[in-house]
């Protein structure tokens, strides 16, 4: 059965993926497959670097993601452009990740899970909400990122209504970490249920 986790930047889907690793469960992270399909030597990143210039390189040769970034939030076509070169790679990937995975259940971690195709490949998505203020406040926390640099990242993504909307299962982090724990704990039990006795 494959899981997909999702939720808006700052919500916590890294926490609860962190203990679901703790629990002996293969998670896939679509952003560290999007990292490692561009790794030096990558046919992707040379493409990127004929198509941007090689300014979009950082001194040691990887991909300055922080420019690459804003050329593709200024301009529609050049992201259009990105995601055709990158998202069938990354499909395959994820695809092969997911196929390997021998745990009770697998989990893939994406936050454009719902905005993509890949919520396709699941059986059931989970969904780890938090306010706006609070994914603000993390994410800034987090990233060392301005206010604006945030609010466009959660403007671009599905509005937390819809993507509420799309989960079979919430998983509420507003409050702490043992919160967040034993919230984890009844997903994993509910999921270990019904993988045994699917329904």
């Amino acid at each position: 059965m494959i899981i997909g986790l999702t939720g808006g930047i700052g919500s916590g889907k890294s926490a609860v993926s962190a203990q679901l690793k703790a629990l002996g469960i293969v998670v896939v992270d679509a952003d560290q497959v999007a990292r490692d399909v561009v790794v030096i030597g990558s046919p992707a990143l040379e493409r990127i670097a004929q198509h941007f210039g090689m300014q979009i390189l950082l001194e040691d040769g990887t991909l300055n993601r922080a420019k690459l970034r804003q050329c593709i939030f200024a301009d529609k076509a050049q992201k259009q452009w990105l995601e055709a070169l990158l998202h069938p790679l990354i499909g395959a990937a994820i695809t092969q990740q997911l196929a390997l995975a021998s745990s009770v259940y697998v989990v893939l971690e994406s936050p454009l899970l719902l905005e993509t195709s890949q919520h396709k490949t699941t059986d059931f998505v989970v969904v780890v909400d938090a306010s706006e203020t609070l994914q603000r406040e993390r994410a800034c926390q987090r990233d060392g990122a301005t206010r604006e640099q945030i609010d466009a990242i959660i403007h671009s993504q599905m509005t937390r209504q819809k993507r509420l909307d799309k989960a079979h299962w919430v998983i509420d982090n507003q409050q702490d970490l043992t919160h967040l724990k034993a919230q984890v704990l009844q997903l994993h039990d509910h999921l270990c249920k019904i993988t045994e006795h699917p329904l």
